[in-house]
């Protein structure tokens, strides 16, 4: 069963347009990237999943049905407006989040109990949230989202604020939920986290969709770059589109950089050369980056490498 399904999805402000006919599904397992800037209309989305907002049109599915509390139990949310009450104790405050979804008060404080193990706050189980730093309350906030070992995770800019060890360890734990088998979605602005996560990722401006895929099929999109040493002749290779000539490396072999029709492959460009006695010395592929896609195709307000 694909676990969320988003068909057509439109939200209005009062004039503004913040989400405009949105459609895409996550499957279980999968690692689904929401990217966009600023304004972009990713928490505004997650939240008519949650069913805390209404669409204007639109349907959404959530586990086979529209979304309210009965498949509350079967979803983790971590907000991006971190909040939690500040006179209770870490473990008593998992609990309670457990609790809220269903489940049995003794489950739900063995999970919080080793889930405060792994993020080592063991020793914190009794510390008021009050007494916490900032990123110990954030993973206790994170432990709140995970104990019910939801079949749907929603991390709202999760990375906000962590140092680069929890960072990590943030990491680590979407890719335990995905092994699991959940359907984990979070949305970000950082391009670094999405890359090295995601098995698909949607970028999203003003509220649109830009693109939709894999990080490979991303990258597609922008053309491949090329540095070579070689003989004049490589210039004119069918696929290369544009080519920038340096100093000269001295005995007829020049600098290049090449530009690739997008959907031409270096290793074509290589195999041509070898079959054409053209001749090369030096070969450097540079693929375009997500944060590259991501300026050609949203803009570069407000997002970062």
């Amino acid at each position: 069963m694909t676990v969320l399904r988003v068909e057509n999805l439109t939200k209005r402000f009062d004039g503004v347009l913040a989400v405009d006919d949105l459609t895409f599904a996550v499957e279980p397992g999968e690692i689904f990237g929401f990217l966009g800037g600023n304004g972009a209309g990713k928490t505004t989305t997650l939240r008519m999943v949650l069913d805390i907002i209404r669409p204007t049109s639109g349907r959404i599915e959530v586990l086979g049905t529209s979304p309210d509390r009965r498949n509350s139990a079967a979803i983790g949310f971590l907000p991006e407006e971190r909040g939690l009450y500040s006179h209770m104790t870490a473990i008593d405050t998992i609990v309670y989040f457990g609790r809220l979804k269903e489940m049995d008060a003794k489950l739900a404080r063995e999970r919080g109990m080793a889930l405060l193990d792994r993020f080592d706050l063991g020793e914190r189980a009794r510390s008021k949230i009050g007494d916490m730093s900032k990123g110990m309350a954030q993973k206790v906030q994170l432990a709140c989202s995970l104990v019910n070992e939801p079949e749907l995770l929603m991390l709202d800019e999760p990375f906000s604020g962590l140092d680069p060890v929890n960072q990590g360890l943030l990491e680590e734990e979407i890719l335990r939920a995905s092994r699991r088998g959940a359907a984990v979605i979070f949305s970000t602005h950082v391009m670094q986290h999405a890359e090295r996560l995601c098995d698909r990722l949607l970028l999203l401006r003003k509220g649109k969709k830009r693109f939709e895929g894999t990080l490979d099929e991303a990258r597609a999109l922008l053309p491949t770059r090329i540095a070579v040493v070689a003989r004049p002749d490589i210039a004119n290779v069918t696929g290369v589109i544009g080519a920038t000539a340096s100093d000269e490396a001295g005995e007829g072999w020049t600098h290049y950089e090449l530009q690739l029709q997008p959907g031409t492959s270096s290793e074509t460009i290589l195999e041509h050369c070898t079959a054409n006695g053209i001749g090369v010395r030096r070969f450097e592929e540079h693929r375009a980056s997500l944060h590259e896609v991501f300026v050609e195709l949203v803009g570069d307000a407000g997002v970062k490498q």
